[in-house]
Formats: structure tokens, sequence, C-alpha cells
């Protein structure tokens, strides 16, 4: 595996938050409908950016349309923020909807759910893991990661910057994650270069943009 390729793999195990429980056959119910209706659209973003709604397949467990999660120490960290999203998760139509977005320069999804995040779980998470180190198997040698907050998300938000260094290759990943009113709204950004999208992306101002118009949008919603 290359080092880009194993860079790649590490940011989508550590921070790729996966969906928040499998989706089962049927009609949304009610808050479904309203999380539709306060999600960005295309229109909200500048030309040139790939829109694309994601949408759960029936039946798909937990982090099921992603990698599993890697071996830390201390024990837990590479996917310490997803397991506290995992634990309070509502399940069932309607419960959460999604979206990405993609720009030359980053990959961010977005995700707007019908309850509460526990927000004071993930910020003790991210201060227990604020240096970790991740492994790719049992015999391979430790990657540094440290999260730090990040800021700039609005007021009541919580927001983390992770960066690993592998072998002096640096990358970060940034996520965002608010309760507002009975909802709630979590983002990850990847830094992604595509050179075949026309709409750049400067990270973490960027991320910080988008974060900022959707929860605003959901507030207003």
């Amino acid at each position: 595996m290359t080092r880009t390729a194993k860079v790649g793999a590490l940011a989508a195990v550590m921070l790729l938050l996966p969906g928040c429980g499998a989706t089962v056959p049927g009609t949304a119910t009610w808050p479904g409908e309203v999380l539709q209706r306060a999600l960005l659209g295309s229109a909200d973003f500048p030309p040139g950016v790939q829109y694309d709604r994601v949408t759960e397949q029936a039946g798909t467990p937990d982090g099921g349309d992603g990698p599993g999660s890697m071996l830390s120490r201390p024990k837990g960290c590479a996917n310490a923020l997803t397991n506290v999203i995992r634990q309070s998760a509502e399940r069932g139509p309607g419960s959460a909807a999604k979206y990405d977005v993609g720009y030359d320069g980053a990959r961010i999804r977005m995700t707007v759910l019908s309850w509460n995040l526990d927000l004071e779980k993930l910020k003790a998470e991210a201060q227990r893991c604020e240096r970790f180190e991740a492994f790719f198997d049992p015999d391979s040698d430790g990657i540094p990661i440290i999260t730090e907050p990040l800021a700039g998300l609005g007021g009541g938000a919580l927001g983390y910057q992770q960066t690993m260094d592998l072998k002096g290759t640096r990358s970060s990943v940034y996520m965002g994650f608010q309760n507002i009113g009975r909802r709630a709204v979590f983002g990850v950004a990847f830094p992604v270069p595509n050179a075949d999208i026309e709409a750049k992306a400067f990270l973490p101002q960027t991320f910080l943009q988008v974060f900022v118009k959707q929860a605003n949008k959901l507030g207003a919603s």
C-alpha cells in the first residue's frame, strides 16, 4: 500500500462517521420530512461543487458503509467519537438525513439528526484521545495522532481537528457537532484533491462555512 493510500485509509477509519443506524423499509415519518427540508441543497453551494444525497440501504448495520476500526493505544481512540454517536443513536426511517459535497481540495459529509448528540461524552472522548497511536495491524508501527479543538463553528458547537503524522507526512481531518433544539448536525471534512472539480476548497475554512450554513438552516426549519 502506498503512503498516500495509507493516509487516506487511516483518515477514513478514524473519522468517516458512519450511518446512525440501519434504515428499514417504509415511508419516511414526519421527523424525516422535516430533516429533508432542513438539508442544504445543491443550489446552496457555488457552481462546480459536486452535491450528492446519501441514501441508506435497508438492513445495513452501523458502519456498514465504511472500513472497520483500527487498533489504537489508548484502546478505542480510533473510533471513539463514532462510538459515542452509535450509543445514543435513534433508529428507523426519518432519524437522519445526509449528503456529500465535493470540491477540489475537500470532501465533506454532513448529517442532520432528529435527536440530540451527547456533546459531553464527545468532549470527554476527544480529551481522552488528545494524543494516541493507531495501528494497521498489531505488528505495525504506531501512527501518532493529535486531536485538538477547532474554533469557528458557532456557539454551542464542538469542533475538532485530528492530525496524523505518517513518517513525516502530516494530514488533518476536521469535524463538528452541534445540537439545535431537539435535533443535531454533525459533519466531517477530508482533504481530497480532485482536479476534475471546478470549485476549490480551503480547509478548514470551507468546512466551517458549510457547517455554519447547515446549522443555521436547521435552526430556522
